[in-house]
This record gives C-alpha cells, sequence and structure tokens, in this order.
C-alpha cells in the first residue's frame, strides 16, 4: 500500500450547519467510494473553507459522521476577490493500492 493524497471540493448554498453537514457527508462518502477507500484507510484530512462559511467547521460535520479516530484539521483560505464562495475543500492522505493515475478527486456542486 501507498499513502495518496486525494482532493475534493464541494459548495453550499447558504452558510448554515445543517447544509455544511450535509455538503460534507456527501462529499466525504462520494470521495470514498470512488477511491475504494475504508475508515482504517485513513491519515489524515485537512479541510479549508472560504471565510464566509462560519456556521460550523467542516471537522466537526466530519466527526458527526463517525470519523473519530482519524485526525482532522480546518482552516480558512485566503479571500481572494472573484474566488468561489462558499466553498469546502478537502485534502485526504489515505493507504491504497491505487496507483497515482487512478486517484478519482472529486469536485461537487458548483466547485
Amino acid at each position: 500500500m501507498k499513502v495518496r493524497a486525494i482532493r475534493g471540493a464541494t459548495t453550499v448554498d447558504l452558510d448554515s450547519q445543517e447544509s455544511i453537514e450535509v455538503a460534507v457527508s456527501e462529499l466525504l462518502s462520494e470521495l470514498f467510494s470512488a477511491n475504494g477507500l475504508r475508515q482504517p484507510d485513513l491519515i489524515s484530512i485537512h479541510f479549508t473553507s472560504t471565510p464566509d462559511l462560519i456556521s460550523e467547521f467542516p471537522a466537526t460535520a466530519a466527526r458527526k459522521l463517525g470519523l473519530s479516530d482519524t485526525p482532522l484539521l480546518c482552516s480558512s483560505e485566503i479571500a481572494v476577490p472573484g474566488s468561489l464562495e462558499r466553498c469546502i475543500r478537502v485534502m485526504v492522505h489515505a493507504y491504497s493500492t491505487l496507483e497515482k493515475s487512478e486517484i478519482k478527486h472529486l469536485y461537487l456542486r458548483k466547485a
């Protein structure tokens, strides 16, 4: 098995706890499924979110999914004029048998 970095992103229509939880759940579920990942494969997950999302940390939403043994980190993105709004990005580090060319990065909604 090799360590792989897998990227993904999604957006939410409004800044609310429920919207963030639904978006994070959907993003992680689809990312894990697309790449055949299970919780024991996970090394760490790093979330970033745009400064206009303040209702909940994406990592809190991930903990509610049961990711209690995986180190999680959240950080805020730099507010760049004209950049995508209400966006959550993720970088998952995991053990995988997939080659780099087989990794499926995932961008949902407006991301």
